[in-house]
């Protein structure tokens, strides 16, 4: 519920700039990559974060290359002036939200959270490998 929560306030904005989650999420991976990805190993990224189908991924970013926040070049896709500038704004909105909702929740509950959280993360992706093969 509280992962529905925060992101339901993260989509409340992605709303204002015409985007949405997926689309946030692929921009954002292409954005703070170390080197320009390929189409398949950009949808490779987000399907590990989102656990979605790699055709929706790849319709996601269609989208982005239609909205020019990404551009092919060769056979890497890179970020435009246009993309950067827009996880940048979404960022800067996002921060005073973001520590309204996690400010003031001393460091060790964070740190146990964090824990716990990755935690059940591995034995999910475990669980879903093992569903998947």
């Amino acid at each position: 519920m509280a992962h529905y929560a925060a992101r339901g306030v993260l989509e409340h904005v992605l709303a204002r700039h015409g985007a949405t989650f997926q689309q946030q999420l692929t921009l954002r991976a292409a954005v703070t990559a170390d080197a320009p990805q390929t189409p398949e190993d950009l949808v490779k990224q987000v399907r590990h974060a989102l656990k979605a189908e790699p055709a929706g991924i790849q319709v996601t970013v269609e989208e982005l290359l239609a909205r020019e926040l990404l551009v092919a070049d060769g056979g890497y896709l890179r970020p435009t002036d246009a993309g950067r500038e827009l996880i940048a704004a979404v960022g800067a909105e996002t921060a005073p939200l973001s520590a309204g909702i996690w400010g003031g929740i001393p460091a060790e509950d964070l740190a146990a959270t964090g824990r716990v959280l990755a935690l059940v993360t591995e034995r999910a992706n475990a669980k879903l490998a093992a569903l998947t093969a």
